[in-house]
């Protein structure tokens, strides 16, 4: 008996799919729910897991084709998939305590490869680790490898087998990528841009993290990091300036009651913007946790489509690159963005006296269309105020 392998239906707004990576051959055994091919649309990466366990057929679609929902990817012959079982003749040594029991066979493969014993999963008897569970684990690094590399083919192009003194070499754009490129020309092209600076001392938000940094991780098991204070201190200058959380439609403008705040994030395949939903009602661990979470979905492509929707304003922290200033440009709809920077140690002048600061510079890029230039300066200067006297953000003043 055979099962159909179909593109699973696709998030609204969504007409097709790219295939990214194929993870099995025809031929291969595969488990029920193990991952057969990645398919990549304009936000987010999608799997397509196994629905039994069997033998894969013919591939449909080859890496690179755009599928559609409903499209067949491959047939599986159902039965159980192969299990490798561990030779006889490999004697099992004795392990010391707290050491995972390896085969000498297992042991030297291991050590040859430099793998680390516990990253793997042991499909033999007692969860032991068999010589095919490393040659699995290496196959699966190194498919991983290639998925990454076909992800950031922009920013990692190699030179095999482009000749002369002055190479080139054309690769086409990742749908990601070409998704970016026309939200950022529609953004400009579409709303009247303009940025405002300052500058904010973190003198204060450093002294309260180094006290209470420790008990903090301890009671919430998240580190207190700067994002948190940047978020709550956005909040509630949105309150105060609600035009800066508000977008436009055609000839109307609409005022959001709710404060859903996208945070920008590096990944393997470019910037993309999860979102904080309800960030006013968050306390200071789970936004912590929030973001930690975005940060790793962000890095191994498992961030979902409605993670990715939505938004009412903007953080972009270009800080963590480097970054002393820049103009981030507008997520549309959205009517503003503030983007963070690098913090840097300067000297500043303080009831009179010259004192050593962590300063940063903080930009604020707005549709003039909505958003005037005074409530513009103004939202930054509350902004400022409240991560200069974090005490604000528990007063709320």
């Amino acid at each position: 008996m055979s099962t159909n392998v179909t593109v699973p239906a696709l998030p609204e707004s969504v007409a097709d799919a790219t295939i990214l990576a194929w993870h099995k051959k025809p031929g291969d055994p595969v488990s029920r729910d193990e991952n057969l091919v990645d398919l990549e649309t304009d936000k987010v990466v999608l799997e397509v897991p196994s629905p039994i366990d069997g033998i894969m057929g013919a591939i449909s679609a080859a890496e690179g084709e755009t599928v559609t929902a409903g499209d067949l990817l491959t047939v599986i012959q159902e039965g159980a998939a192969v299990q490798a079982q561990a030779p006889a003749a490999e004697a099992t040594e004795a392990a010391a305590d707290g050491e995972i029991i390896l085969t000498p066979a297992v042991r030297r493969l291991v050590k040859e490869k430099g793998i680390d014993p516990k990253e793997i999963v042991g499909t033999g008897k007692d969860g032991r680790i068999l010589k095919t569970d490393v040659t699995a684990y290496i196959e699966s690094l190194e498919a991983s490898s290639k998925s990454a590399v076909s992800m950031t083919q922009e920013s990692e192009i190699t030179q095999s087998g482009v000749e002369g003194d002055r190479p080139e070499q054309r690769v086409p754009m990742t749908r990601l990528r070409a998704r970016i490129a026309e939200r950022l020309l529609e953004a400009q092209q579409n709303a009247a841009i303009l940025t405002t600076f300052n500058e904010v001392d973190l003198q204060a938000i450093n002294d309260l993290r180094k006290n209470y940094k420790d008990k903090f991780e301890k009671d919430h098991e998240v580190k207190l990091g700067f994002m948190s204070f940047f978020i709550k201190a956005s909040v509630e200058a949105l309150k105060q300036f609600p035009a800066v959380n508000a977008s436009v439609d055609g000839k109307d403008i609409i005022y959001h009651g709710y404060y859903d705040i996208g945070i920008a994030v590096g990944s393997p395949r470019g910037l993309v913007v999860p979102i904080l939903r309800d960030a006013d009602q968050l306390g200071f661990a789970d936004t912590e946790k929030a973001v930690r979470d975005f940060g790793k979905k962000a890095n191994d492509g498992s961030l979902s489509y409605e993670e990715l929707t939505g938004g009412t304003f903007t953080i972009s922290n270009g800080g963590v690159f480097g970054s002393m200033l820049s103009t981030p440009i507008l997520n549309p709809p959205q009517s503003a963005i503030l983007g963070m920077h690098t913090i840097q140690q300067r000297p500043m002048v303080v009831n009179g006296e010259i004192v050593i600061r962590p300063m940063m510079y903080l930009a604020l890029s707005y549709d003039h269309r909505i958003v005037d230039g005074r409530e513009a300066v103004q939202f930054l200067v509350t902004i400022k105020n409240m991560l200069e006297d974090p005490t604000r953000l528990l007063l709320q003043v």
